[in-house]
């Protein structure tokens, strides 16, 4: 057959199979959307285009409180303005620079947890995310009733039932409104419905962990944490113990450089 009827006939092929190549990715991707395997990645994209959002605006609010800061200082020098007004203006110009910046350190992080939820999509027969998040909120709930429920455990651990102690307080606040979301969720949540309940079981597992502490606290089991400035402080003393061990062994390296260089040069001459 001549070879240019033969590609008439056959044109159409190429085009075809790209086509379906194209309908296979979507439809492998849709599935599994449906079945929720991407459902943490979704969620963590989503949480990124917010914060992104979420940056431009306190980039664009940070610009309007330098050209504001720019004005006030202008005409303070035309007597037009007082000092508090600049004093004021000031003030907002640096809590403009620091939001920008928290959103922008935002971005960062959720770009972050992004690339870390794309490598942990599950394979087709591994737990779907909503599983897994649901279990790991069964996790901390058994965790609490068993101080609930364990006579010894109230004896010792008086204060992690003690509706009175507001660490306890706090715990059952985010255990109801972690319960109000997950009934909510349905089988097939939304990408911002699941990053809603995943953010409401983190923060249980903070609230229970931070009563157990105290718990363990008041019975004498560990010691109080330490004020924030105690560990800035120590913080700090070990950067500067780490910062003066590395310029005594780089003063020490040059020194044995330059002693060497010296031995090398008497023996020459």
């Amino acid at each position: 057959m001549d070879p240019l009827l033969l590609v008439a006939e056959w044109w159409w092929l190429a085009p075809t199979a790209a086509a379906a190549g194209t309908v296979g990715a979507i439809g492998l991707r849709r599935r599994s959307t449906v079945s929720g395997r991407r459902l943490a990645y979704d969620a963590a994209r989503n949480d990124l285009k917010l914060a992104q959002v979420t940056a431009l605006e306190r980039r664009a609010a940070l610009k309007l409180a330098r050209a504001e800061y720019a004005r006030v200082a202008a005409e303070r020098a035309t007597g037009r303005s007082s000092a508090d007004q600049v004093a004021s203006a000031k003030r907002m110009l640096r809590d403009a620079e620091r939001d920008a910046k928290a959103a922008a350190a935002d971005v960062k992080a959720r770009q972050a947890r992004v690339q870390a939820a794309r490598a942990a999509i599950p394979s087709a027969s591994g737990p779907r995310p909503l599983d897994r998040l649901r279990a790991e909120h069964d996790a901390v709930v058994a965790k609490w009733m068993l101080y609930e429920t364990d006579p010894a455990r109230q004896i010792a651990y008086p204060a992690m039932t003690d509706v009175k102690q507001p660490a306890t307080v706090a715990y059952l606040r985010a255990s109801e409104h972690a319960g109000e979301l997950r009934r909510g969720l349905g089988d097939r949540p939304t990408p911002a419905e699941f990053g809603a309940y995943r953010d409401a079981v983190a923060a249980l597992a903070t609230a229970f962990d931070v009563a157990e502490h105290g718990a363990r606290v008041k019975a004498g089991e560990v010691p109080p944490a330490a004020p924030a400035w105690q560990d800035a402080a120590q913080d700090a003393i070990t950067r500067s113990a780490e910062a003066i061990e590395r310029a005594a062994g780089a003063a020490a390296s040059a020194f044995t450089s330059w002693t060497a260089r010296g031995r090398s040069r008497r023996d020459d001459d």
